[in-house]
């Protein structure tokens, strides 16, 4: 009997031990970990499918993630929050767009570096920024200006 009791502690403590590991991986993954990095903000017309955890990347490298998404009151603009890694060092003259990876995949920031010699610092915003293209609206106007074509 008490045999089946050592074994019945072994096999509980790896569940338990893995379990410990798959929940280490999903907080480390799910960018709960605060990462050093710089807050910058950036207003968009349009910032389809930007919301918090989405990835910001340089060439395609992420390089951070957004924190909120939200209205400005005053102007309608949206207005995105998100850090980039202290490693990066973003020029002053940068701008930001918002790009959809691959032709269905979910949107993300990018931003191209401009060619200042000043830096962004914490706080401060990126000023040239590029919208979402919306692939719905783009049909439609396809679809309906090729209606008028034949009228």
């Amino acid at each position: 009997m008490e045999k089946g009791r050592t074994f019945e502690t072994i096999v509980g403590l790896f569940v338990l031990v893995v379990a410990v590991f798959f929940f280490c991986y999903v907080y480390q993954k799910s960018g709960w970990v605060k990462s050093d990095g710089i807050i910058l903000t950036a207003q968009f017309d349009r910032a389809d499918g930007l919301t918090e955890g989405t990835d910001v990347k340089i060439s395609g490298v992420r390089v951070g993630k957004i924190l909120s998404a939200s209205v400005d009151p005053e102007n309608f603009m949206a207005v995105v929050k998100f850090y980039v890694s202290s490693k990066v060092k973003l020029p002053k003259d940068s701008s930001a767009s918002v790009l959809t990876d691959g032709l269905f995949g979910g949107k993300y920031l990018a931003i191209i570096p401009g060619g200042e010699d000043e830096n962004l610092k914490e706080g401060d915003s990126i000023e040239s920024t590029t919208s979402a293209i919306s692939i719905e609206s783009l049909i439609g106007n396809f679809l309906f200006s090729k209606d008028n074509e034949k009228k």
